[in-house]
């Protein structure tokens, strides 16, 4: 629901969720701190304030971080990921001309709410993630929207300013964001848990650790064995999330724990700026004002679910 909070269709709070309430509902302890370091053989979480948390087993479900690798991107460039300070930069900041990097799902339905806001956005992509009908549907509606789509256009660096260099071009913005796919958090990468080249830890189909199974990362920061070009997408990881909720629960109970089967279709649907989506799955795609009461339908209730209101 980013987007549309973005583009003025729901106010933030139609889009959080209270986690302190709904921890209290189902009875678990909530730990308002962040994790700076996690010891698996000790079995100690350590805390930014200094307290130590011991644990038989632990569940890693902390999401990603934008990919800052681009030169220059950290220091002059915001990353879209964690929400919270991009959605505080991109309100403080005013900005009149904004360039986004990277034309993934994120990246066009981000550019097309920004652009309904009233600042001019450029939309820079080295590729494209889409099948080819997709692709000239989504690039059709980015167009319509008033984006300057840069497709096949590659970002060298970012440079003070902010300026954007992609070959030849060199052109300055108000602001960069960056919707250039997840990154694992740094912390994360230092666990002893095994990881792939990139840092995400390596499950398996339970969803445990490779190489310490009294623990579980599901979601955006792990990487499942056997399938590592599985997107990093909030289905599979709400998929993973209610498969990892009851093979917990047979931990505890002694029981065969089950296995993740990823499905090769998904269904797809990005808003489009104004109150219209696209809805694409598998090489099927259609799009209109239905796809996007549809989106809407399956937000609101998916977050009014969990909201513990």
């Amino acid at each position: 629901m980013l987007p549309g909070v973005i583009a003025g269709h729901y106010r933030l709070d139609q889009a959080r969720m209270d986690i302190a309430r709904l921890a209290a509902r189902a009875y678990a302890e909530f730990v308002q701190a962040s994790v700076v370091s996690l010891d698996p053989v000790a079995r100690v979480a350590r805390l930014q304030d200094g307290r130590e948390l011991r644990y038989d087993f632990a569940s890693l479900n902390i999401g990603s971080t934008s990919d800052l690798s681009i030169p220059g991107s950290a220091g002059h460039a915001t990353g879209i990921k964690p929400f919270e300070p991009f959605l505080e930069r991109l309100a403080a900041s005013k900005a009149r001309e904004v360039a986004l990097v990277g034309a993934g799902a994120a990246g066009a339905e981000l550019a097309m709410a920004i652009r309904r806001r009233g600042a001019g956005v450029t939309l820079y992509a080295d590729r494209v993630s889409f099948n080819p009908a997709l692709a000239i549907r989504i690039a059709n509606a980015l167009r319509r929207a008033g984006v300057d789509y840069r497709r096949g256009m590659a970002v060298d660096a970012v440079e003070p300013g902010p300026i954007v260099l992609a070959g030849s071009s060199r052109q300055a913005f108000d602001l960069v964001l960056l919707a250039t796919g997840a990154a694992p958090f740094e912390w994360s990468r230092r666990t002893g848990l095994a990881t792939d080249e990139r840092g995400f830890i390596v499950v398996d189909a339970s969803l445990r650790s490779v190489s310490h199974p009294n623990h579980f990362a599901v979601g955006d920061c792990a990487t499942l064995r056997g399938s590592p070009d599985l997107p990093k997408s909030g289905v599979h990881s709400v998929r993973q999330g209610a498969l990892l909720a009851a093979n917990l629960r047979k931990l505890i109970s002694g029981e065969t724990l089950q296995g993740y089967r990823p499905r090769k279709k998904a269904l797809l649907l990005i808003g489009t700026g104004a109150r219209s989506a696209i809805a694409a799955r598998g090489n099927w795609s259609a799009e209109g004002r239905w796809a996007w009461w549809w989106k809407d339908w399956i937000d609101r209730r998916w977050v009014k679910r969990l909201a513990a209101s």
